[in-house]
């Protein structure tokens, strides 16, 4: 299970990185822009940072170092929008490839380490349980993308 730690921590670091990087980004083509792409982060990033702390709980952290780290892989975005700021023309090339190695690891954990614990629980209450906040968390980033997608 401490591979899952890894596995989390670094798509989140890269993840948090590439929402600094969107804000700052947002913020340097018009302070509305900014403002809606911020709350658009903040959103996803509740239900995201939950799993995250489910996640690393699941893997053997105790609470206070799951919150620990996530607060600690947090702090990234803060670094990612400073850095977009001030060097943004440098890494702008990179950010797709970045994108995609995050949003890997995330699939490559769900596909590799957690659908298959779902797969093993016998209690079917727990498994509906679990599937219902999968498809919850799903359709809420479709509508966040969907409400903001025409303002960014």
């Amino acid at each position: 299970r401490k591979n899952i730690i890894y596995v989390n921590l670094i798509g989140d670091a890269i993840h948090n990185f590439l929402d600094g990087v969107l804000i700052a980004s947002a913020f340097l083509l018009d302070t509305n822009v900014g403002w809606a792409v911020v709350l658009a982060v903040i959103l996803h990033e509740i239900p995201q940072e939950i799993n995250d702390f489910g996640v690393l709980l699941y893997a053997g952290l105790s609470r206070a170092r799951a919150i620990a780290y996530n607060l600690l892989i947090a702090l990234i975005a803060v670094g990612g929008a400073i850095g977009f700021y001030y060097y943004g023309s440098l890494v702008a090339k990179a950010i797709p490839l970045a994108t995609a190695f995050a949003a890997g690891n995330f699939i490559y954990l769900a596909t590799a380490d957690l659908i298959p614990e779902l797969h093993r629980e016998s209690n079917s209450r727990m498994v509906i349980y679990h599937t219902l906040w999968l498809v919850a968390g799903a359709a809420l980033m479709f509508i966040i993308g969907q409400l903001f997608s025409h303002e960014v």
